[in-house]
């Protein structure tokens, strides 16, 4: 199988990928085409099918169809002109290899969050970290399995869990560095933060923003999950509580980047600074990985506000 990563511009394809989505588009003089998004286990790549007759059999999303067509590259990125195209027969593909899953391993990942929780001193933020991360198995389930982003960061099976971490131990180091910040608010800060995604995004395969999703988005309903398990948690201290979901509420920093709230405590500053950082590395380091080898410059891309390249060798 050619994996979307191992693609090169002027490579020819005859593959079986995902259809992550499917859009009909036209150009600018009119002419109905097919905009896609193909996946498989390594990432996704714009594909386009400009003529859609003769060889073009019919497929929807979520389907997985047998490709022939050519890679080529648009603004620095990988892109798939797609010449025929039919759906893949049951026992042509094996659905493990169009899932993208974390190269790190999920189990250990979240051992190490869980050490995260039981470094919690405050009992009551302890035990309120334990009612999700120990106690709710479905939402374990859901938090283990779901990605962080639908296409950004972190979109993939472990990526929500990766990315959590990662911000945990970001936070832990703020904590060693910067004795003005409450280890204990943090850390538990950055273990919630993002746990609205597990309902702003639906499953692999889809991926995609839920109702919900759309409507509310992850900080808002990830600020009423947490509002849910603290009634089961009797005397959690109502100013700690508005902390905390404080902390929450602004962790994306600016009101036009989808925050309700701008970072009124040390806490929250340093949780937003955490969650920037991480999200921002992992894109550069998706992006670059996604072209490997091309130091070229790759275009611009939306979440870093810049065209970007990789650095040169020393």
């Amino acid at each position: 199988m050619k994996y979307i990563e191992t693609l090169r511009e002027g490579e020819r394809l005859s593959e079986i990928y995902l259809c992550k989505t499917k859009q009909i588009a036209k150009t600018k003089m009119g002419k109905t085409y097919y905009s896609l998004v193909l996946q498989d286990k390594t990432g996704v790549v714009d594909g386009k099918i400009w003529e859609l007759s003769g060889g073009i059999d019919h497929f929807e999303a979520l389907d997985y169809i047998k490709i022939d067509g050519d890679v080529t590259s648009f603004q620095g990125a990988m892109q798939v002109n797609v010449r025929r195209v039919r759906m893949a027969a049951a026992g042509e593909y094996n659905p493990a290899d169009y899932l993208p899953v974390s190269s790190k391993n999920i189990d250990q990942m979240y051992a190490e969050l869980l050490r995260f929780v039981k470094s919690i001193e405050n009992e009551k933020l302890r035990t309120l970290a334990e009612r999700f991360f120990v106690e709710d198995e479905a939402f374990i389930r859901s938090f283990k399995g779901h990605s962080a982003a639908k296409t950004v960061h972190h979109g993939f099976v472990g990526g929500l869990l990766e990315h959590t971490l990662s911000v945990a131990q970001l936070c832990d180091f703020y904590c060693g560095h910067y004795p003005v910040l409450k280890r204990d608010l943090l850390i538990a800060a950055a273990l919630f933060h993002d746990i609205g995604k597990t309902k702003e995004l639906s499953d692999f395969p889809e991926n995609d923003y839920t109702d919900d999703g759309q409507l509310l988005g992850h900080i808002v309903m990830g600020t009423l999950m947490v509002d849910e398990k603290l009634k089961t948690v009797p005397g959690f201290p109502h100013k700690t509580a508005s902390e905390l979901k404080h902390c929450i509420l602004a962790h994306h920093g600016e009101y036009e980047y989808g925050s309700p709230k701008k970072p009124a405590l040390a806490e929250a500053v340093a949780l937003n600074f955490a969650d920037n950082t991480d999200a921002k590395m992992q894109t550069m380091t998706e992006l670059l990985a996604g072209n490997a080898g091309n130091r070229d410059w790759l275009g611009f891309n939306r979440l870093l506000d810049s065209n970007v390249r990789m650095s040169t060798e020393l």
